[in-house]
Order: structure tokens, then C-alpha cells, then sequence
């Protein structure tokens, strides 16, 4: 099972819309998906209480000494790709999450407050060496303010932007608000819209960043590495949000 972390200091950076709309993509490509819900506020509880759907599920993991079993538990019944919604902030259960994550995304507006604050979530990042990537969300559907946002990434980043920034960008429209209202993923809502588009690409994007950290590490060798702290460890740290600095 793989597990992707949806993290970002900064509030209202579309975590949950960006977790639905991957989860429902994902399923469509064959994926037996899960959401976790780690933010408190259960926007993707709610989010799941106005849907006729079973799937994808919505798992609420609020204390982070159980996020390990929890993760372990779905990929034993399973479950191919688990994608974990966490709170904006510093947490220790948002700690846990990163520290078990095969893919980091970090949502950003494109504006200077969102890049600036990633700051804290990026350090956490690196110090679990998780692979990551930004995912420019909320965005006009045309302007140099997105670019020049993606330059800035790529500049703070000091990697290659193909590597940090992911494609598309996400563009702001009414879709997503309104099919979270529903109860729908965006490509549910309206699948030949342009936003179900950009979801389904953004979703493609992200697998072939998950399959080539695969594919790379079996290239070179070895089994893939389990940088994952044991659960005593994690419990020793006490699950604190520097506990991979």
C-alpha cells in the first residue's frame, strides 16, 4: 500500500477538495482507496455524511500513536493507497502521518503568505526525507501570478521544478466548492468539466511520482527502504511535530 499526506501550514489551501478529488480519481484508475482524516474539524466526515456513495471511505485517526496500526490494518484488508487529510498547523498526529508517507503533497495558493508559510511543513518533510510536491491550488485560470508562484517554489525548493511542482495546476472554480456541497468528487460532479480534467492529469502526475520512486530504488538494487520509526520509537519521540528534525 502506498500513502499519500495532504499537509500544509497555512489554512484554506483546499487539502480536502485535493484529497477527494485524488481519492475518486484514484478509484477510477483501479485503486482500492481510503481517506484518513486526521483534522479534527471533519470536513471529509461531513463531506462523507451528505454522500450516497460508499466509496471512497472516510476513516477519522485524530490521536497519533494509532496512525501506524491504522496504516498497517488497510494495507493487510487491502487497500492499495491510502490518502491521509490532515489539519493546518503543527500537530504530533500530523507529524505521524508525514513519517509514514511514501508521497508528501503541500498545497499552496499562489500567493506569497502560502509559499512562506509551507516553510515549517517543508522542514518537516525534509528531515523524514519523504519525497514531496507542491500542488498549486486555488489558482486564476490565467496570469503570471501563478507562474511567478511556481518560479518562487522552485527557487526555495533548490530542485527541479518538474520534481516539486506538480501538473496541472488546480484552478479556482465554483466545481469544487459545489460537489463538496453535494457530497461528490469533482469529476462526479461534472465529469467532462474542466476541473475533473485537471484532477484526473493531477492524479496521473502523482502516481507516476509514486511509481518512480519505486521503479528507482528497484533500479538500484535493494528493497525499498522502511524509513519508518517502529512504533515504540514513535512513542518514545512522543509523536511530536519535530520529531524527524
Amino acid at each position: 500500500m502506498q500513502t499519500i499526506v495532504l499537509a500544509t501550514q497555512k489554512g484554506g489551501a483546499g487539502k480536502s477538495t485535493l484529497a477527494i478529488g485524488l481519492a475518486r480519481a484514484a478509484i477510477q484508475a483501479g485503486h482500492s482507496v481510503r481517506l484518513i482524516e486526521t483534522d479534527m474539524q471533519g470536513t471529509l466526515s461531513s463531506w462523507q455524511g451528505r454522500r450516497a456513495y460508499a466509496e471512497p471511505l472516510v476513516e477519522p485517526v485524530y490521536d497519533a500513536r494509532d496512525v501506524e496500526q491504522h496504516l498497517q490494518s488497510l494495507a493487510h484488508d487491502g487497500t492499495t493507497l491510502a490518502i491521509v487529510d490532515t489539519a493546518s498547523g503543527t500537530s504530533a498526529v500530523t507529524s505521524a502521518a508525514i513519517r509514514h508517507a511514501d508521497l508528501c503533497l503541500i498545497p499552496a495558493r499562489p500567493s506569497i503568505a502560502d509559499i512562506e508559510s509551507a516553510a515549517a511543513t517543508l522542514s518537516v518533510v525534509r528531515a523524514c526525507k519523504k519525497p514531496f510536491a507542491f500542488v498549486l491550488n486555488q489558482t486564476p485560470a490565467r496570469g503570471r501570478r501563478v507562474d511567478n508562484a511556481a518560479a518562487a517554489i522552485g527557487d526555495d525548493t533548490t530542485s527541479g521544478m518538474a520534481d516539486v511542482v506538480a501538473k496541472p495546476f488546480i484552478a479556482m472554480r465554483n466545481d469544487h466548492q459545489d460537489a463538496l456541497s453535494a457530497g461528490l468528487a469533482v469529476s462526479e460532479f461534472a465529469p467532462e468539466g474542466k476541473s475533473a480534467d485537471e484532477i484526473r492529469s493531477l492524479w496521473q502526475w502523482v502516481e507516476a511520482k509514486l511509481n518512480s520512486g519505486i521503479t528507482d530504488h528497484a533500479e538500484a538494487g535493494g528493497k525499498l527502504a522502511d524509513t519508518r520509526p517502529s512504533a515504540q520509537a514513535a512513542r518514545d519521540a512522543d509523536a511530536s511535530w519535530d520529531a524527524c528534525l
